[in-house]
């Protein structure tokens, strides 16, 4: 199938189209109805009729933005019609909810006038936090848009106008910056002098570019004021009409600095870029054909080129979904009245400095596994990183705040983490463990020190102060590959091969002569980095490890095992994960470690678990699972889980469990307390403590992948000292949350 025939199938597949309304609060009892309805919501309706910014309180308002369009202007369809354009205004309130959790209506409406329109969506203001025109073409969008911001008091922000022109402000930040362009020294041309093309000119001019340094041009040639005076223009291509002799685009483009392409594809030669400046920027966003392809506008001359289009397929990709979710995500935030100039400048500034951070495994996968880093290939982030919505939308909060347009103002930190709530509970209860790794960071050893992932998070680490992080490997290997990955920091480095490390050897040997090690066997054994790492925590010169990246886990796991060992009071060591689900979150144990433990060891990892839980700011409930509830099935196998259970209250431990019972049993309520009225647990587990470990590690990737969690893990519990083992295969975000929680691990038992 073709991508039209993929793309119907897609969009009629049941049920049509791409969105729907869901409810946010229960509706499952009678009270819950006469709640929502009749007769208790007249309560709120009365508070808001006394105060109606009191709407944002009671209702969806503060989430809920109108993407309004006449579908005047669709991109690459043309004038097509209001009920035409519905699935292009669908498509765009998916974008605001995948991005950034933003609730949309669509409302297309069968209206050409600007009057009407103007009259119709002022009306709507009592229902929306925030207008989004669409694909209105000009020169009446820029009308329409301009009359309803004074009209109305909330943000309203035409996208095919601000949209381009943020993300591609942010593209020629850095594209200046990278070729040592100043921006008030650029000569820019455009191609197009359309409402894109206008927006861009006059956004630029708000980061520094000189208004006399532009040179539009259209379907004629050189937008000049000769020109301007003789043929009937609208006023708001005037503003860019230049005071220079009549020409065509070939003309402009010699001896320009910055191209701008917002009109029609393949109307720019190779030889005009030829003709540009050193150095030249390209900026060619025509779709879906820019005015020159990327490939030959890399190709065209030997100097550098940086370019940028709109194109997926191509570096450097001008979409505007990198700016609209976030800023209205901003704007509704403060409850901002407008989205003024500050607070474009600030999503265009903010998107800039994040092109020059480390950027996420997750989505240089999502983009073919080529490297990304800051430069001419590489100048705006990527749609999919998802650090894009706590960057922009905090800068525009605060932009909105110091500029007067918002009405309430944030704690930015606990904004952020708002935010980060907003992309899943995972990152919500990482959150925690990371603010407690900040209050005290601790000396993490990485094994695989060389490794580019380990330097990449160790740099992520000492930037946002969660832990100290000490990298073993090679020396010259660690320095250059943190030179080529462009990272800017002084890492502790410990290379085994380079010191006399006789007392570690010393170390290892009385951990492990009675164990068939030899000295001389001991002090080789150190030139393996888990060994190493495991000998530099017991001996006190770092407080915790984190080994296992290019390791089976077994095999990383025996070094520390061997050399730090269990508790004093524990004879388990146990992998546990933490999952979490949209309203949920649930630690599971013991899913690596543990074939079949007995009623005292399923007892010592349900007592760790429950207090690994605690770090997460979690009061666990304790679940001893089985296929039988409460004596059902009389064997060996369910004794052993009731029996840990009758042996954890008998301890008196500070947390409820009981056992043995189903898996839904433990997390359905109504089973739990319709059904076994008499269990321990008042409300459903949060800790679920497998029988063995082939129930536990089916049972979590069951979870994970059909339940639709998201896992944190696998962490260690039981350990004479911190330890953690590392996935093969483990992300860069995978590491530092496993060095935030060993860092707590290290705070909580003041090794």
């Amino acid at each position: 199938m073709g991508l039209d025939e993929d793309s119907l199938e897609y969009h009629r597949r049941p049920p049509p189209g791409k969105i729907r309304i869901s409810t946010t609060k229960p509706t499952q009892t009678q009270r819950d109805i006469s709640l929502a309805y009749s007769p208790g919501v007249a309560a709120p309706c009365r508070e808001i009729d006394e105060d109606p910014d009191k709407a944002y309180t009671y209702t969806a308002k503060a989430n809920l933005v109108a993407v309004v369009s006449n579908g005047s202007a669709v991109l690459g369809l043309g004038d097509i019609g209001a009920q035409a354009s519905k699935p292009v205004m669908e498509g765009k309130g998916v974008l605001f909810k995948r991005f950034a959790d933003i609730d949309v209506f669509d409302i297309e409406l069968d209206l050409d006038e600007p009057d009407e329109m103007v009259k119709t969506v002022d009306a709507m203001e009592p229902t929306f936090g925030g207008i989004n025109l669409e694909d209105i073409k000009a020169p009446e969008c820029f009308e329409i848009e301009e009359r309803l911001r004074e009209s109305m008091d909330i943000p309203v922000f035409h996208d095919d106008q601000h949209g381009t022109a943020i993300i591609s402000g942010a593209a020629l930040l850095n594209a200046c910056e990278i070729s040592g362009k100043e921006l008030d020294e650029i000569e820019v041309v455009f191609s197009g002098a359309g409402a894109s093309a206008i927006a861009c000119a006059k956004f630029y001019v708000s980061l520094g570019v000189k208004r006399e340094n532009i040179t539009m041009c259209d379907s004629s040639g050189i937008v000049t004021e000769k020109r301007v005076e003789e043929e009937d223009h609208h006023p708001f291509k005037e503003e860019f009409a230049s005071d220079v002799p009549e020409g065509d685009l070939a003309d402009a483009m010699e001896g320009a600095d910055v191209f701008v392409g917002l009109s029609v594809g393949g109307i720019v030669s190779q030889d005009m870029v030829r003709s540009m400046n050193d150095e030249p920027i390209v900026f060619a966003m025509a779709n879906p054909d820019p005015e020159i392809g990327y490939e030959e506008a890399k190709a065209a001359r030997d100097d550098t080129v940086i370019a940028a289009t709109g194109r997926s397929d191509y570096p450097n990709q001008v979409n505007n979904v990198l700016g609209f979710p976030f800023i209205f995500r901003g704007a509704l935030d403060v409850r901002a009245k407008e989205i003024n100039e500050e607070m474009k400048v600030a999503a265009a500034e903010a998107l800039a400095e994040l092109s020059k951070e480390d950027v996420p495994d997750s989505v240089v996968k999502a983009y073919g596994d080529e490297p990304l880093r800051f430069g001419p290939e590489y100048i705006i982030p990527k749609p999919l990183d998802p650090r894009v919505l706590f960057r922009v939308a905090p800068a525009v909060a605060r932009a909105a705040v110091e500029s007067g347009a918002a009405r309430v103002e944030l704690d930015e930190d606990d904004y952020v983490e708002e935010l980060e709530a907003r992309l899943g509970k995972s990152r919500e209860m990482m959150r925690v463990v990371l603010n407690k790794a900040k209050g005290e960071p601790k000396r993490v050893a990485l094994a695989d020190g060389d490794d580019e992932k380990m330097i990449r998070a160790a740099y992520q680490m000492q930037d946002q102060e969660i832990a100290d992080p000490i990298l073993i490997g090679d020396r010259r290997e660690v320095i250059q590959k943190a030179a080529d990955l462009g990272l800017n920091f002084e890492p502790e480095i410990i290379d085994p091969s380079e010191g006399e490390y006789e007392r570690y050897a010393d170390t290892l040997y009385e951990k492990r002569r009675r164990k068939g090690v030899t000295r001389s066997e001991a002090a080789e054994l150190l030139n393996d980095g888990n060994y190493f790492g495991s000998v530099m925590v017991e001996s006190g010169d770092a407080d915790a490890l984190l080994t296992g990246l290019s390791h089976h886990y077994p095999s990383a796991l025996r070094p520390p095992l061997e050399v730090i060992g269990t508790a004093e009071d524990a004879e388990h060591a146990a992998g546990v994960y933490l999952l979490t689900f949209e309203n949920r979150v649930v630690f599971v144990a013991d899913a690596t470690v543990n074939f079949s433990p007995d009623a005292d060891g399923l007892a010592e990892i349900a007592e760790n678990t429950a207090e690994l839980a605690r770090r997460f700011n979690v009061e666990p409930r304790v679940a001893m699972l089985s296929y039988s509830n409460f004596g059902s099935v009389e064997n060996e196998a369910t004794r052993q889980p009731r029996e840990a259970a009758q042996k954890l209250r008998e301890r008196g431990v500070n947390f409820p469990v009981d056992g043995e019972m189903q898996a839904d049993t433990a997390v359905v309520e109504d089973i739990l307390n319709g059904t076994y009225d008499f269990a321990e647990l008042e409300e459903p587990a949060n800790v679920l403590i497998f029988p063995n470990l082939e129930a536990g590690n089916i049972g979590y990737k069951l979870l994970q992948r059909l339940g639709g969690a998201e896992a944190i893990g696998p962490m260690l519990v039981g350990m004479g000292k911190p330890v953690h083992v590392l996935q093969r295969g483990d992300e860069v975000k995978d590491i530092v949350n496993l060095a935030a929680v060993a860092t707590v691990d290290a705070q909580k038992n003041d090794y």
